[in-house]
């Protein structure tokens, strides 16, 4: 019984170090996301930091354009970063969840 619980545990300290082994990793995964006519481009890492903007000079001119542009195209590249970041957390805590009867429908 206690060999059982103490391999669980070593089971779920090791998924907690692949999880922020993982979390570090994302830093380094870049999300690109423009805007349909390329005016404005936005690179975030899928822990969701911005890393890069790029905006052409013409939107320069229009500040609720460009207000416009960034909402959107943020919008659109957080949710990317974020489908990016829950689905490589979910797949490395699936793995190493120990199996517990009963608890099959979690995994």
């Amino acid at each position: 019984m206690f060999g059982d619980l103490m391999g669980m545990m070593g089971r779920i300290q090791e998924t907690q170090k692949k999880v922020e082994e993982t979390k570090e990793r994302l830093n380094s995964v870049l999300i690109d996301e423009a805007s349909s006519d390329g005016l404005l481009k936005v690179t975030i890492t899928a822990n969701r930091k911005i890393k890069d903007v790029v905006i052409a000079e013409e939107l320069l001119n229009d500040k609720d354009q460009l207000q416009d542009y960034l909402v959107m195209v943020l919008n659109n590249a957080i949710e990317r970063a974020t489908k990016t970041h829950e689905t490589e957390l979910a797949a490395v805590a699936k793995d190493g969840m120990p199996d517990i009867p009963g608890l099959d429908g979690f995994k």
